[in-house]
């Protein structure tokens, strides 16, 4: 259980920093300038070198499989209350699409090792690649949804040059390419780079987010959704497959995440509240932390 606990607390330290570093400076830091390099650049070096890190094997993807049927079973229930719930178009779009962005990679996949051992990272790997693909194009055309028209969304999914890169990535993984150390070595340069941003961003976003402003109903959508209903969903649908127990488990946990800090780039790249999406994803982050151990209980009765 400790080493469950050190995956979830190392990835604080970039987010207090960012926090600090944001207090200290204020308005000399430009938020979206941050956003902006991250997301057009330093993410398509994350995407490569995650992608071409272990070779995508066809025989993998039942597992991502199973996870986008949940995912699009969620957004299904998603659709049928949040907009009764929510009048604000930005409310709207935050309720639709933050619980269903979890943080699969930075703190999934040790996660999942420190739960399942190192035979985890083929499944988790493949499963956070489906998840890269629900936060660039669900996540994208509904954070979008709160600024700009549906065609505007749409076209803002094939603007982003990491949906481009996930698929050229793929195919040279299928066909076999294997790129050299002195390659990786520099994808893993910017895609690290990228991670620390990322948890800079959210941190610097945390400076002045005041929780008690936001709409309590939003809080208490996003966290049931994320804690309660996602899981509740995943059980029922993974108990209806035959499938390895390891396997079932790693889905299980996956969907379990707190909110990923994708859900800051997107909610600041698109003007969607990217203040009370930062809140969102501390109290997800801040609950999961006693979740997490209710989770692994129950992976038993999977």
């Amino acid at each position: 259980m400790s080493s469950i606990i050190l995956s979830i607390l190392s990835i604080y330290v970039f987010i207090v920093m960012g926090y600090i570093a944001k207090r200290s400076f204020k308005d000399q830091i430009d938020d979206k300038t941050i956003t902006l390099l991250n997301v057009y650049f330093l993410q398509v070096f994350l995407t490569f070198w995650g992608l071409l890190l272990h070779p995508v094997n066809i025989t993998l993807l039942y597992a991502p499989s199973i996870y986008i049927f949940i995912v699009i079973i969620a957004l299904v229930v998603s659709v049928l209350f949040a907009k009764k719930l929510f009048e604000n178009k930005k409310e709207y779009s935050i309720a639709m699409v933050a619980a269903l962005i979890g943080n699969t990679g930075n703190l999934g996949i040790p996660l999942n090792i420190a739960i399942f051992g190192e035979a985890s990272i083929p499944y988790t790997t493949v499963v956070n690649l489906m998840n890269v693909f629900v936060v660039y194009t669900i996540g994208v055309y509904f954070y979008s949804r709160g600024t700009f028209s549906a065609k505007e969304s749409l076209k803002n999914i094939l603007k982003l040059p990491i949906l481009w890169a996930a698929f050229i990535a793929i195919s040279l993984s299928v066909y076999g390419y294997r790129p050299s150390d002195t390659i990786m070595s520099m994808l893993m340069m910017g895609a690290y780079a990228s991670m620390t941003m990322q948890l800079f961003l959210f941190g610097i976003y945390l400076y002045g987010t005041k929780i008690r402003e936001i709409n309590r109903t939003l809080i208490g959508w996003v966290t049931v959704f994320k804690f309660l209903l996602l899981p509740l969903l995943a059980f029922v649908v993974l108990s209806f497959i035959e499938l390895n127990g390891m396997i079932k488990g790693i889905i299980f946990i996956e969907l379990l995440m707190p909110l990923a800090v994708a859900n800051v780039n997107l909610s600041s790249l698109y003007d969607c509240e990217p203040k009370i999406v930062t809140a969102l994803v501390l109290i997800t982050s801040l609950l999961f932390l006693g979740v997490i151990f209710v989770g692994v209980k129950l992976l038993s009765f999977l």
